[in-house]
This record gives structure tokens, C-alpha cells and sequence, in this order.
């Protein structure tokens, strides 16, 4: 199964700065937009399904660090893994390249917090969404700090400059 699913995005002028560039904040809803494409189009999960009945997830915490610039026109491509799935949340990395996966833009690793979306408070995973979510983590990651995860995508790509 593939666990780090990729799709391709055009920045729009209206999420650009007048400079041209991604707005920072416009990062997170490309990528939250993406997680949400892969998880429909890899593994057929629709969120609105969960969320009829009674499953949804919140955001917990957002770490994120701006590479390189996303500009105006450009076709960006958007990587997301689960990294790991807990009984309580889930922690996932999403990483946006240039089209030809040469250069990062950015990176950012969520958590997501499972919530009763009828009661608006915490809950553990269902037994069985969680024991499918163990089949699509990649825990090949887990182990590195952002920054260090930025360094080891540089060295694998092509003649990426150091930060």
C-alpha cells in the first residue's frame, strides 16, 4: 500500500503576498487540502463519512518550516505520511517540492486529536479505524527532529543548497 501518496497543486494569485509568494498561513490549507485529496484518492477514506457518524479529528499542534518559496503560477507538488497512529491522535508529515521534486518549500508535521463530532470532546479511535491506520503509518521518520527531517531531504534530493 502506498503510504506517502503525492499530488500537484497550482499557488493561486489570491493566496500570494505582494511579493508573489505563498502567503505562510495559505501553506497549511495547501497542505491540509492535500492530506484530505490522499486520503480519498489512496486509500478511498471520506472524511465526511466519519464525520456523520460521530468521528472527527481536530488539530492539535502544527510545526512547520518554510524551506523555499511557493510562487504564483507554479505547480508545487504535496507528499503526506502517517508517521504514527496512538490510540489518541494522529501525527502526520506533509512536504511540498517544486513540480519536479527537486527543491523543498516547505514542511509540516501535524497532530490530529480523534473528537466526538456530536459532543465536541476527545475520544480514542475506533478499534477499527485504528487498526487500519497501523497499515498505512511510515514510522521511517519518526526518529527525526523537523530540522534534522529537513537536512535528510536535502541530501536525497538533487543538488538542493543547504539551509
Amino acid at each position: 500500500m502506498n503510504t506517502s501518496p503525492t499530488s500537484s497543486y497550482k499557488i493561486r494569485f489570491n493566496d500570494c503576498d505582494l511579493f508573489g509568494h505563498l502567503n505562510n498561513a495559505r501553506y497549511i490549507d495547501y497542505f491540509m487540502n492535500a492530506r484530505e485529496d490522499h486520503l480519498k484518492e489512496a486509500y478511498d477514506l471520506d472524511l465526511t463519512s466519519y464525520y456523520q457518524t460521530g468521528i472527527a479529528w481536530v488539530v492539535s499542534h502544527h510545526e512547520i518550516a518554510y524551506v523555499r518559496s511557493a510562487i504564483y503560477n507554479e505547480i508545487v507538488t504535496i507528499e503526506s505520511t502517517l508517521l504514527e497512529a496512538t490510540s489518541d491522535s494522529l501525527w502526520v508529515e506533509m512536504v511540498m517540492t517544486d513540480k519536479g521534486q527537486n527543491h523543498i518549500k516547505s514542511i509540516m508535521r501535524t497532530t490530529f486529536t480523534p473528537v466526538n463530532s456530536k459532543t465536541g470532546r476527545k475520544e480514542l479511535h475506533p478499534a477499527d479505524f485504528f487498526e487500519w491506520a497501523k497499515t498505512i503509518e511510515n514510522t521511517t521518520f519518526q526518529q527525526f527532529t523537523l530540522k534534522e527531517r529537513i537536512k535528510e531531504l536535502i541530501a536525497s534530493l538533487k543538488k538542493e543548497p543547504s539551509i
